[in-house]
């Protein structure tokens, strides 16, 4: 085995042998669970830095094992690989210290970082899958690996949402699977390629791949959140903050948007779909998402379902950037994978320091919080602004790219949906943001868990994630041209798909 091979094959080992190392420890061994999660951790992003420099320098890295005849695992890490894998290294290591300050001194701590760690090993594969069958194993080992963190308080809501939960996927799972096994009875077994590589058929099947198409998005699309298939992402608000923000800014939202990247792009070709007269409802589903999940969380004051509503309008861009048939479209949907993951990971963070520190779970409870925890209520009000696109934040860059990218594609209306999310955007963030820093404080506040220390104003594991992915939220919109940014990545994926 080459080093090439060998490197795919350790990113999902750093974070597998750990967490399962982790199942086996004593509720006691803290310093040594702590020590495993971190170890995985900077492997990982050690690991991925390697790949990132390999590509970039040209470098191919992949992986296959044959399971039975003619079906094998294949593991690629190529660029829009990289965007992905990237994105939830990162923010993996940030969600990693946020758990250990959140979660200490609570019970099963073992179980919940050992099904934490096959979460990210499932990103890994997802994300490094270079067929369909590789990416539909992985798909499903994280949504049984997230399930036990959706119901890791064993609540009668936490039971709830997890079945709400477990029903979506598992559906959609298996509207994935009939999707692929028909494809592979057309086709046969295929990896993913740059323009996607079905064109070859022609014409002469376009019914059967329409339904297959739609059969494989409605598949990816329950976790993208895709309205009418959005249900489970509010309920699943019953976890704890630093899984809230594993299933909006890491992992499974993300999962189902890379998803959709890859059929679109890898399976069909953007030409191809184009052609197919594909490209365009998945453009109206991803507005209709757009607008209502906007348009629902203005009235929703638990913060976190408001969050969630926010995220089922949010991640929709990047599936609306996918269908605008161009390169512009295509890049501000790319950038937009990593951009909504730091700003929603920001804004779960700051959540959950105010339900930890002051017991704050409604919008209608936050009065006043930003003077008592103003370094939560800056990193909060950095994340909101991003996603109202407020220039120079990370959200203005993609909003701006799309915008062109609906111009260029000769699609109008996609403007007026993306101005019209941008009016709601501002409708349930600005509330908050003035309650938070203009209105009086409560005599006393719901429940003060953690008495303020100085400027500190919680523990410090949880107030550090919050205030560097905030700072990013304005690195990415100010240096956004910068050659290392994640907009030139997304530029140098665009040119792969579109200038072949």
């Amino acid at each position: 085995m080459t080093l090439n091979e060998a490197l795919p094959l350790a990113v999902l080992a750093s974070s597998l042998l750990p967490g399962l190392v982790i199942f086996a420890l004593p509720e006691h061994w803290v310093g040594t669970r702590t020590t495993l999660n971190l170890f995985g951790a900077f492997a990982k992003l050690a690991l991925v830095g390697l790949l990132l420099a390999g590509v970039s320098a040209g470098e191919n890295y992949g992986f296959r094992h044959e399971v039975l005849p003619g079906l094998e695992l294949v593991f690629k890490a190529d660029a829009l690989a990289l965007l992905f894998m990237t994105l939830s290294t990162v923010l993996w290591l940030f969600t990693t210290l946020y758990a250990i300050g959140y979660l200490e001194g609570a019970p099963h701590r073992s179980r919940f970082f050992g099904f934490f760690s096959l979460c990210v090993t499932a990103t890994m594969g997802i994300a490094m899958a270079g067929n369909l069958f590789t990416f539909f194993v992985f798909y499903e080992l994280l949504t049984l690996a997230t399930f036990p963190l959706v119901v890791h308080r064993g609540t009668p809501q936490a039971m709830k949402g997890g079945t709400v939960y477990l029903a979506y996927t598992l559906g959609g799972g298996a509207l994935l699977l009939t999707g692929i096994v028909w494809l592979y009875g057309l086709t046969g077994a295929a990896d993913f390629a740059h323009g996607g590589y079905l064109a070859v058929l022609g014409s002469e099947k376009a019914g059967q791949l329409q339904w297959v198409f739609f059969l494989l998005i409605a598949g990816v699309g329950v976790k993208t959140a895709l309205v009418p298939l959005h249900g489970w992402l509010p309920q699943a608000m019953v976890a704890p903050a630093p899984v809230s923000a594993l299933l909006h800014a890491v992992a499974v939202v993300k999962a189902g948007a890379f998803g959709v990247v890859r059929i679109v792009y890898e399976v069909y070709g953007v030409e191809f779909a184009q052609s197919l007269d594909l490209l365009a409802p998945l453009a109206v589903a991803a507005a209709i998402t757009i607008v209502w999940g906007s348009f629902r969380a203005l009235f929703q004051d638990d913060l976190k379902k408001r969050l969630a509503y926010s995220t089922v309008s949010q991640v929709s861009y990047i599936v609306l950037g996918v269908a605008l048939f161009g390169p512009i479209g295509t890049i501000g949907g790319l950038v937009h994978l990593v951009h909504q993951g730091i700003m929603k990971i920001t804004l779960f963070f700051c959540a959950g320091n105010y339900a930890e520190a002051l017991g704050i779970h409604k919008v209608s409870e936050i009065n006043g919080a930003g003077r008592r925890m103003p370094l939560t209520t800056a990193a909060f009000t950095i994340a909101a602004l991003g996603m109202m696109g407020v220039p120079l934040t990370a959200g203005a860059v993609s909003k701006a790219w799309l915008m062109d990218g609906a111009r260029a594609a000769d699609m109008g209306w996609v403007t007026g949906v993306l101005w019209t999310s941008s009016v709601f955007n501002a409708a349930y963030f600005l509330p908050i943001l003035w309650r938070a820093w203009m209105r009086p404080a409560p005599a006393v506040w719901p429940e003060e868990h953690i008495p303020a220390k100085g400027r500190r104003e919680t523990a410090w594991l949880l107030l550090l994630p919050p205030l560097i992915t905030a700072a990013a939220v304005l690195v990415a919109g100010v240096f956004a041209e910068a050659g290392w940014s994640p907009l030139s990545w997304a530029e140098l994926i665009a040119g792969r798909e579109y200038l072949r």
